[in-house]
């Protein structure tokens, strides 16, 4: 699940209780109720979460609550945006100095389940997004694939993949093999105390990425022996 270049989403950094952009101290509390929000969500669902738990869990007052954001739906909705922006930051970050399109879709997806397995709260959210903001979900999901698609075709221009492959349903399929495996194994995998991994398996990873080499390498690439 990764990008050649990392596409950033709106966010709307002004109080909608005056209308003017947040102080860096403004940013700081915004982003201590996101973070308290991520929290609240993933434990509790979106319908049994309350903005009340939220602020009590980001330690700050209930009326500061709507200097920032003017509803539960809202917080909901930005975290969504949130979390989009740091899971993309991520693969970004990881993929920078790939020299290839096969090494970028290594390091993107390191990038991506180092970040998951850091924030399990990122499936349910997403899910949950579902039916609280059918709209966010396709946001989420769309904007990722924008930035896949654009990275395979370049890739195939170069001579990097197989160019008989088309990029958007190769970026849908890719994307989505990353975010089951992950749920697989970092989000039901759990201990005794109910902590899960903070990393993918390494074994599991390889199989992933030599799926992935097999299926993008260009036909001259995949002879018998070849490892990603």
């Amino acid at each position: 699940m990764t990008m050649n270049d990392e596409q950033v989403l709106p966010v709307e950094n002004v109080s909608p209780a005056t209308g003017r952009p947040l102080t860096k101290r403004g940013e700081a509390t915004r982003r201590r109720l996101l973070e308290a929000a991520e929290e609240v969500f993933a434990a509790q669902g979106y319908h049994e979460a309350s903005i009340v738990k939220i602020t009590e869990r980001a330690g700050i007052g209930l009326g500061t609550f709507y200097l920032y954001f003017d509803s539960k739906k809202k917080i909901f909705e930005d975290l969504v945006v949130d979390l989009n922006q740091r899971v993309r930051h991520s693969m970004a970050q990881a993929m920078a100095d790939a020299g290839s399109r096969l090494d970028a879709e290594r390091a993107g997806f390191a990038g991506f389940f180092r970040f998951t397995a850091a924030h399990p709260a990122l499936y349910r959210i997403v899910r949950e997004a579902e039916f609280v903001s059918p709209e966010m979900l396709r946001l989420h999901y769309t904007r990722i694939v924008e930035g896949y698609e654009q990275g395979l075709r370049r890739a195939q221009e170069v001579g990097d993949i197989d160019p008989a492959l088309d990029p958007g349903v190769s970026a849908w399929a890719l994307m989505g093999m990353g975010e089951l495996i992950g749920m697989r194994f970092l989000l039901w995998e759990r201990d005794a105390d109910g902590h899960g991994p903070d990393q993918l398996p390494d074994d599991v990873f390889e199989d992933m990425m030599r799926f992935i080499h097999n299926a993008l390498a260009p036909r001259s690439a995949r002879t018998e022996g070849d490892t990603p």
